[in-house]
């Protein structure tokens, strides 16, 4: 009786073990493929360092009167801003 149940067991043993070499041999290749198509995708994509422009905030401007006064935190920018290169944008309600 033992003996009987033995043989479908190590069968089954066997086919386990077939199965788990075989799907571990399938895994590897499709990693394998998937690198490769990775790497070459890699050669073949334009890498774009692109500069994020970003807002920098370098002075402040008060109004006295009838005069405007610009107090800057960085003296880099005071040659721009002699020359008048700057952009001047109105931020607030619309209605005033």
């Amino acid at each position: 009786m033992p003996l009987d149940l033995l043989i479908p067991f190590g069968i089954l043993l066997i086919l386990v073990v077939y199965l788990i070499y075989s799907r571990t041999k399938f895994e590897k290749s499709i990693v394998k493929l998937y690198e490769e198509k990775f790497e070459d995708w890699k050669k073949h994509t334009p890498i774009s360092t692109q500069t994020v422009i970003h807002k920098e905030l370098v002075g402040l401007v008060f109004k006295e009167d009838y005069k405007l006064t610009v107090e800057l935190f960085d003296k880099s920018v005071e040659d721009r801003l002699k020359r008048t290169k700057f952009d001047t944008k109105f931020i607030g309600k619309e209605d005033e």
